[in-house]
């Protein structure tokens, strides 16, 4: 990389979990000093076990510890960090914490409090996106200020027609309207969720495109007027409005569609002035009579994205060393024509929820946990086996990413690495990833954002399988409660025979049998 700029001798991670533990790692791979933060049902996370400096900010509810900025600044201060990264979720999108790092003197790694402000608003991009010509779906630009308003507006449209908050995010203050009767109810009801999720209750009005994919566009602009697009992401696999998998590169992009959604998602980062790492969001439409597909901007999110590893995999490059070196005012160290993709990733998030239990949380106790590796395997954690998961954050437990030489070796590599992946003490949502992966029309990329859905309502088909880890798993834990091993599964299941008892008993109650012997 260039000399000539002073690269940070200290960073502070304002996070928690996998992310926490992602940008630790990437900064002691530099050189760099770690210091994070937690709250009290954190103070044994696998973040601040890593961690160079760990200080705690406060209790369990996030309001007073993890987005609270003083609390946040103060340790920035205590620690002598230079500079603060703030992971995904929680101040990563805060213009307000933006501008008050720099006015602490601290860098903030990430785009500027007047980018973000920029970008944040969904209606204020599309303003600012009309101007510099960049597609979008139709609609309003503006919030809609009464029903009579949201009525010209949907009509003149057409419908099916889609309300989404100006300031929203994760599917909240969305509503999809089929028919003017609805329009009303679905007005209120966007409004008033979109006023306790972001305190803001302005809603807009777009078309609906009816099955769309949903594709992204990951950007990386320097302090020097450098921007590139490194490839796209496909992430139509999604539950509620959140993305479950995502994959790069897109299954129905090819160069030249890739060319020109990279060369829009440029437009749109020097549009808004952007530097450090962004992603640009699209819905792609399907084809139709001949035609070619059509990309509409959906939205500019100012941060790293959770699925940033399928990326780092398909490029070979590391993303959160690149936020880094561009926060220390380093130019990128390559060109547009310097970037090529090679192979296929796809990545599973996995989550402490139940799948047969309309996706309850599952917090407690890890009794066990066996990861998966091997060729092409990547696996980005925030857990380990003993650890109290706390039902008090986002469910996101780690990060189970395959790699391939094309995406039909990715997806077998992940198939075998979801068969050896077992967490026991806690239910995780691993099992839906196998039924994902079996589906046909997932292996045939015959995907779009209601792809989930209806592949959740369809009845399951075929015989389950046994999975080999995992009847290991319990079983050893069964054995240790009778104090002693059978032949072989000792080495198989390494740290089950330690189990008490009453964990083993609690293990296995915890995993029933169907998710056992899927």
């Amino acid at each position: 990389m260039q000399r000539g700029h002073a690269m940070f001798k200290k960073i502070l991670i304002a996070n928690r979990g996998e992310i926490a533990v992602r940008v630790l790692r990437a900064c002691h791979e530099m050189g760099i000093a770690a210091v994070v933060v937690y709250s009290d049902v954190d103070r044994a996370a696998l973040h601040v076990r890593k961690a160079d400096e760990a200080y705690p900010i406060g209790p369990a509810a996030a309001s007073e510890s993890y987005l609270n900025i003083p609390k946040i600044l103060d340790v920035a201060a205590r620690s002598g960090a230079e500079a603060i990264h703030p992971g995904y979720g929680f101040l990563s999108e805060n213009a307000k914490f933006a501008q008050a790092c720099h006015d602490a003197g601290v860098k903030f790694i990430g785009p500027t409090a007047a980018a973000m402000e920029a970008m944040g608003s969904k209606t204020r991009a599309r303003q600012a996106m009309e101007k510099a010509g960049v597609p979008f779906v139709p609609g309003t630009s503006r919030g809609v200020a009464s029903f009579g308003e949201a009525e010209k507006a949907a009509a003149k449209i057409g419908y099916p027609v889609m309300l989404k908050a100006a300031a929203g995010g994760g599917g909240k203050g969305m509503r999809l309207v089929h028919a003017p009767e609805q329009l009303k109810s679905a007005l209120d009801a966007a409004r008033s969720e979109a006023e306790r999720s972001f305190g803001d209750s302005e809603v807009y009005i777009e078309k609906a495109i009816v099955n769309p994919r949903h594709i992204e566009v990951q950007v990386l602009a320097d302090e020097h007027g450098n921007t590139v697009y490194l490839g796209e992401r496909e992430c139509s696999l999604q539950r509620r409005h959140q993305k479950v998998l995502e994959e790069a590169p897109s299954p129905v992009v090819d160069p030249d569609m890739r060319r020109r959604m990279g060369e829009v998602a440029v437009r749109v980062a020097r549009a808004a002035s952007y530097t450090n790492a962004g992603t640009v969001e699209f819905l792609v439409d399907q084809p139709t009579n001949d035609q070619p597909r059509n990309f509409y901007f959906l939205e500019m999110n100012t941060r790293l994205q959770v699925e940033h590893p399928v990326t780092e995999l398909i490029t070979g490059l590391d993303l959160v060393n690149l936020q880094i070196r561009i926060a220390s005012g380093e130019r990128l160290p390559f060109t547009q024509n310097d970037v090529s993709i090679r192979g296929h990733a796809i990545e599973c998030r996995i989550y402490t929820e139940d799948p047969d239990n309309n996706y309850f949380p599952s917090p407690g106790k890890i009794s066990l946990l066996q990861e998966p590796s091997g060729p092409g395997i990547r696996v980005d954690t925030g857990m380990y086996e003993g650890w109290n998961v706390p039902i008090d954050y986002d469910p996101l437990l780690a990060k189970l990413i395959g790699y391939g030489a094309d995406r039909e070796q990715a997806v077998a590599r992940l198939t075998r690495a979801l068969s050896e992946y077992f967490v026991g003490g806690i239910k995780t949502n691993i099992s839906l990833f196998r039924r994902i992966l079996r589906d046909a029309d997932f292996r045939a990329a015959n995907l779009d954002t209601g792809f989930l859905d209806r592949m959740l309502k369809r009845t399951e088909d075929g015989p389950v399988d046994l999975k080999t880890a995992e009847v290991a798993a319990i079983t050893a834990g069964m054995f240790a409660a009778l104090g002693s091993t059978p032949t072989g599964a000792g080495n198989a299941t390494a740290g089950a025979a330690s189990q008490t008892a009453d964990e083993t008993e609690s293990q296995w109650k915890s995993v029933s049998r169907r998710e056992a012997l899927r």
